[in-house]
């Protein structure tokens, strides 16, 4: 049925946890019904091995992303001088790591491109998000748990 997911979070993690359990760093899988791309972030400064990142959509509904997605890259002009720090997966995006803690980042803090300001949840997978540049926080685009498309601005950074 259109608009089932076709995998639970636990399918996913099962997924996640086979791949921890090997020496593949992605996995890609299309179905006629869905596709699932699992890949694991880069490795932390200790050697720890990277957390993982999965991106998935119904295949039927591929073209109706690819408009959103489109979209969310032409929303408003970046105004000249900002950069926009876009969104890498759609889902859930939280201002900060947990309900009641201060938010990664506000207007005016300043940030470097490995600096967090914020955490996209998909599918149960909590994601870090980057700023990718480095600058000061000029606004925030989007509100605490504001659904999201990729590519969708989230702060703009002057």
């Amino acid at each position: 049925m259109k608009g089932d997911l076709p995998l639970t979070p636990d399918d996913v993690n099962a997924i996640v946890a086979i791949l921890d359990g090997g020496q593949y760093d992605r996995l890609d899988i299309r179905t006629g019904r869905f596709r699932l791309r699992v890949a694991r972030s880069e490795d932390g400064p200790d050697g720890e091995k990277g957390g993982w990142t999965q991106q998935w959509s119904l295949e039927d509904d591929e073209p109706v992303a690819a408009e959103a997605e489109a979209a969310a890259s032409e929303e408003s002009e970046i105004p000249e001088g900002m950069t926009a720090i876009r969104a890498t997966l759609p889902g859930t995006f939280y201002r900060a790591p947990s309900p009641g803690a201060d938010a990664f980042v506000e207007v005016g803090d300043m940030v470097e491109p490995d600096t967090p300001v914020g955490i996209i949840e998909t599918m149960k997978l909590f994601n870090p998000a980057a700023a990718g540049c480095s600058g000061e926080i000029a606004e925030i685009c989007v509100d605490n748990a504001e659904m999201i498309a990729a590519g969708r601005v989230l702060m703009l950074v002057k």
